[in-house]
């Protein structure tokens, strides 16, 4: 059989749809698999070896699907379910599936603060898609595949972060998901370790403004490497500290321990760090329970709603500071549970 896989963005949704083109290839090795993204997140895929062709959607729509067409797919998997990937599936006319958005369930709990969101992962509704094939959940968690050429080079990281760093991701795709500069610096400042700040270009002065008060403790990385390069930086990390974003996601892919900190967003919308059931790693979350405004959007915001902006504000840093040097001194870990603070 041919399958389509499409997941048009971004980084961590599609770091999270590793699994199900893993899993499809290795219990049908003869399907033949192709997935389908936007240009601009090709490199994600391009070394999966479980993906026999990618599909690149740029400007043209009425291109792509023509060039799709000519593929004579059997089945799509959709694993995006927007108004795009409706019409791949109607110009393509075959058998397909989409994951549950849960969009209502969302709504819910953003508007009207009523749970009814279901306890399963997104990784686990994204199998789902392929419960007529009999494909199930091997286990092993995410991937991520960097390309030998695109390995950090030691040359390029400071010496007194070679024996071990903390990275820091200190980007999010939108202010609400962030901690304040303040609280970033207060971090950096009492952490008693070599850290890495991680982020795009984007987050390169605001990892200017931390790496100030001690530029040999911490080196700003924002903005110098490619999401490969960078993807490295996460790999040779002793641990991670991250908010709801890309980097967290490609961290459990390397099975690094987290510690991952959530503003606006929470863990019940399924998209916390995802080691595999095969997996003794684990996470741990920093959010701040019980207020009535949280959450105010599955997404969120360039500025709080409500201008008091506690759900990050009210994170204490000498607890997140206590527990990453737990997590330091830890040998092994031996629980996947996430720890509600």
């Amino acid at each position: 059989m041919k399958f389509l896989v499409i997941r048009f963005s971004s980084i961590g949704d599609m770091v999270l749809t590793t699994p199900v083109v893993r899993c499809l290839k290795k219990q049908m090795p003869d399907a033949e698999i192709h997935y389908l993204t936007k240009l601009r997140f090709h490199e994600i895929v391009d070394h999966n070896p479980y993906i026999d062709k990618i599909h690149l959607l740029d400007d043209s729509m009425p291109a792509l699907l023509k060039a799709l067409k000519n593929e004579n797919f059997d089945f799509v998997v959709d694993l995006h379910n927007n108004l795009r990937t409706s019409k791949v599936k109607s110009a393509l006319k075959v058998k397909s599936a989409s994951f549950p958005k849960l969009n209502i369930e969302k709504w819910m709990m953003t508007a009207l603060k009523i749970n009814r969101l279901p306890q399963i992962h997104i990784v686990d509704r994204y199998l789902q898609t392929l419960k007529s094939f009999s494909i199930k959940n091997d286990g092993l968690g995410l991937d991520y595949f960097i390309p030998e050429k695109d390995k950090v080079k030691e040359s390029d990281i400071p010496a007194s972060h070679l024996a071990g760093y903390v990275g820091i991701v200190i980007g999010a795709a939108h202010n609400t998901k962030k901690l304040p500069l303040h609280k970033l610096k207060e971090l950096s400042e009492k952490l008693d370790h070599p850290i890495i700040l991680l982020g795009g270009k984007e987050d390169y002065q605001t990892g200017k403004q931390i790496a100030e008060s001690d530029p040999v403790k911490i080196y700003n990385a924002c903005g110098k490497f490619s999401l490969h390069e960078s993807a490295d930086l996460v790999r040779r990390a002793k641990l991670i500290v991250s908010h709801d974003t890309g980097l967290m996601h490609i961290a459990a892919a390397f099975q690094k321990p987290i510690i991952s900190v959530w503003g606006n967003t929470i863990p019940g919308f399924g998209m916390t760090p995802y080691y595999g059931t095969n997996s003794k790693q684990q996470y741990d979350v920093f959010e701040i329970n019980n207020l009535r405004c949280r959450p105010c959007s599955k997404i969120g915001y360039d500025k709080c709603p409500k201008k008091h902006f506690k759900c990050m504000e009210e994170i204490s840093i000498d607890a997140l500071v206590g527990r990453i040097n737990e997590r330091l001194g830890r040998s092994k870990i031996e629980t996947n549970d996430a720890e509600i603070i």
